[in-house]
Order: structure tokens, then sequence, then C-alpha cells
């Protein structure tokens, strides 16, 4: 007897399915969400090795693509040699050698840069504390002086704070035990990150040895997995992400380096103090958008204040300077670097930046503009493909004065004023005269 199978039950019994599975789900992530972040939290401290080397892979592929394609393949041509699988090894091999060292490199020179000239800075602001609190208690007691008034208010707002000190460090030597565990537990943390980020960079070379084969591994899941013009639509999707991202952060990478170094030749100019340790903050929160000059300009003018607080006018050349970079670097500078990389409006900047930034901290306020600039973009594209099957134009400008759409077309809203009651009785009156 020949078994027949009733595809419509089948598609019924995996509708079920799907239901019954999306139900648990939901019941679970409910109910039982705390075991399952646990669950991923376990699973991500297993793999973060290999999501350090995922990482570290993909951002060092347009040097290694750079350097095969741009060096020494040109090389190997004008030698003549054979293009031969045995001379792509070569290339691949030479190519992941020199990227490795030139990444080696750059974390060495910045880890020596930090060694050598920031070090000297930090112990020079401890090793001079004394005297800046001097300068800064000198300004203080002059500033009461002259405002008697305000010296009072300050005196109670002084020693209410210094009594909520005193209790503070009342409650904090009993905890002494259980804040040098705290500071052993993240001396350990920081070894493990450490040794998961060796892992990873290990990880990362077998990776860009084949990294052709896991593309084409991926893409065949895909196409195996969904309709050919669906897989087309993702793989399309993928490459405008990839596109997105690198060319976002490398681009700021670069628009921080060249604002740090203006900065460093802006400030030993004006003869400001610690202009390495201040170069340097500009230039790391420079990579934060919107938001990073600021935050790199605040504790930089604070820093300058306090080492010569009775001349107030150096922080505020300093602050004026900083202004004008970060007008520099936002009108200028990083338009032409970056271009239309986002597509987004600063609205949308300052909102990605709010968001992720408050989900995943600093790294969300870095790699926040792009996500977001992906996601904009697919519901872009989204919105574009629905109105084109409805045979409307995708425009966004003619919509803003729009009031109603219907088979004739497009009817935008009177922006003119009604007239008046006199102008409109004579208006009435005109119309029945036949005038």
């Amino acid at each position: 007897m020949k078994f027949k199978i009733n595809n419509k039950y089948v598609h019924w019994g995996l509708t079920a399915f799907v239901v019954i599975a999306a139900s648990i789900t939901f019941y679970y992530l409910i109910f039982h969400g705390s075991n399952i972040r646990n669950g991923i939290k376990v699973t991500m401290g297993i793999l973060m090795p290999v999501v350090f080397g995922l990482v570290t892979a993909y951002l060092l592929t347009p040097i290694l693509n750079f350097m095969e394609k741009r060096v020494l393949i040109p090389v190997c041509d004008k030698f003549q040699v054979k293009n031969t699988p045995r001379r792509k090894k070569i290339i691949r091999g030479i190519g992941i050698m020199i990227t490795a060292f030139l990444f080696v490199a750059s974390i060495y020179v910045l880890i020596s840069m930090l060694v050598s000239q920031i070090v000297p800075s930090v112990e020079g602001i401890v090793a001079n504390f004394d005297s800046y609190a001097d300068n800064v208690a000198t300004w203080m007691n002059q500033v009461l002086e002259d405002n008697p008034q305000f010296g009072s208010y300050i005196s109670k707002t002084l020693d209410k704070v210094s009594d909520q000190l005193e209790d503070w460090l009342n409650h904090l030597i009993p905890g002494t035990a259980s804040l040098i565990k705290a500071l052993s537990l993240s001396f350990i943390n920081v070894v493990d990150v450490l040794w998961d980020f060796v892992i990873g960079f290990i990880i990362s070379i077998y990776v860009l040895a084949s990294k052709e084969r896991f593309a084409g591994q991926t893409k065949k899941v895909v196409y195996a997995l969904f309709e050919k013009n669906t897989a087309n639509g993702i793989i399309r999707n993928f490459r405008f992400t990839h596109r997105t991202f690198i060319g976002f952060l490398s681009g700021k990478i670069v628009d921080s380096i060249i604002i740090g170094l203006l900065c460093f030749i802006g400030t030993t100019i004006m003869q400001t103090p610690y202009t390495m340790l201040i170069s340097l903050i500009i230039g790391v929160t420079n990579i934060i958008p919107f938001f990073g000059p600021f935050l790199g300009a605040i504790p930089s003018t604070i820093l300058i204040f306090v080492v010569d607080p009775m001349h107030p006018l150096n922080c505020v050349y300093f602050a004026l300077f900083a202004l004008a970079l970060q007008q520099f670097d936002g009108n200028i500078l990083g338009p032409k670097i970056l271009g239309s990389s986002t597509g987004l409006s600063g609205f949308w900047v300052i909102f990605s930046i709010t968001f992720f930034g408050g989900l995943f901290g600093v790294v969300g306020m870095i790699v926040g503009v792009p996500i977001f600039a992906v996601f904009y973009a697919a519901v872009r594209s989204l919105v574009n493909t629905m109105l084109e099957n409805k045979k409307l134009p995708s425009e966004s400008v003619q919509y803003e004065n729009v009031d109603y759409i219907d088979e004739t077309g497009f009817h935008e809203t009177n922006m003119e004023p009604k007239p008046s009651g006199k102008k409109q009785k004579q208006k009435d009156t005109r119309k029945k005269d036949g005038k």
C-alpha cells in the first residue's frame, strides 16, 4: 500500500508546532528570563576568545586585502610568477604575516607612547598634587574674600560635605576586606580578558587564512535556506552592512588621529600644560560621535584650571580652541573623511548614541551609529518598496504638505489664511451678483 502525504496537513502541523514553540519560548522569556540570561552569559564567556578572533579578523580584513591587491600581487606579476594555487597560498601567508606584524606593532607603539608620554604626565600630576591643591585653595580664599555672602554659603556647604565624607569613611573602613576582594577580582578579570584577546588573535589568523571559504560556506547555507531572490537580498544587505561598518569605523579612527595631532599642535603653541595627555584625551574621546569632543574637553579644561587656577583665561582659551576644533571636525574634516557613510541626520545620530550608549556603555556609543544606520536603511528600503508597489513616490519632500491622496493624485494642505469676516461677506456678495 502506497503511503501519501497530504501537504495541507503537513503545513497545518508545522504551523501548530511553530505556534506552540513560540508560546513556550515567550513564556520562558517572561517568567524565566534570568535563567536564559545566565545561560547566554555563560555561553558568551566560553566563546569570548572566538568572538575576539572573529572581530579581530573582520577589522584586519581590509588591511590584508590591501596588502594582497596593491602590494603582493603586483610584485608577483612584475617578476612573472605564474598564477597557481601555490602562489595564492604564498601571497596569503605573506599577507597575513605583514598584517599581523602591523597589528602587533601598532599596539606596541600605542603602549610605548602611553608609557613614555602619558605615565610621566600622570606622575607629574601626582607629584605636584599638593601644590595644585594649594593653588586651588588660594584661589578659593581670594574668591571668598571678595564675596563674603557667597563665602558663608560655601562654608556651610563644606561643613555638610565634610560630615557626609566622614560618615562615608567610617562605613568604608569596615568594608576594606570586601574592597580588596573586589579589586582582586577586577585584576583577575582584566587578565582573563587579555588572555582571551591573545587566543582570539591566534584564532583570527586561521580565520584570515580561510576567509573566502567561510564566506562561501555562509552563502551556500543562505541559498539553501531561502529562495534565490530572498538570498540575493540577504547577501546584498550584508554587503551594505559591511560597507557601513568598515567605512564608519575606519574613517572615524583616521578622523580622531588627525584631531589628536591638531590638538597637540594647538596646545603646544598655546603652551598648555600636559599637552600629550590632553591631546590623547581629545583624540580618544573624538571616536564617540557628537558627544566625544565635549567629553574630552571637560576633564582637560578642569586639569588646566587645577594646574594654574590664578590664570583662568588659560581655561577659556583652551575651551575656545576645543570648540573651534570640534566645529572644524563636525563641519569640514568629518564630512570629508566619512562622507555619507551612515546617511543619518543629526537627530538620528544623537538618538542612536543615546540609545545604544545606555544599553552597552562606551562601546554602544561608538558602534551605535553604524548599527542604527543599517536598521534605518532597512526600514527605508522596506517603506520605499511598499510605496513603489502602490505606485507612490518615495521622496519624503513630496509628502511634507500633503493633506490627502486619492485617485486623482496629491492634494496639498491650503497654507493661505482664511479671509476675515468683512472680506468674506464681500466675496459672497460678489458671487451672488455674478461678478
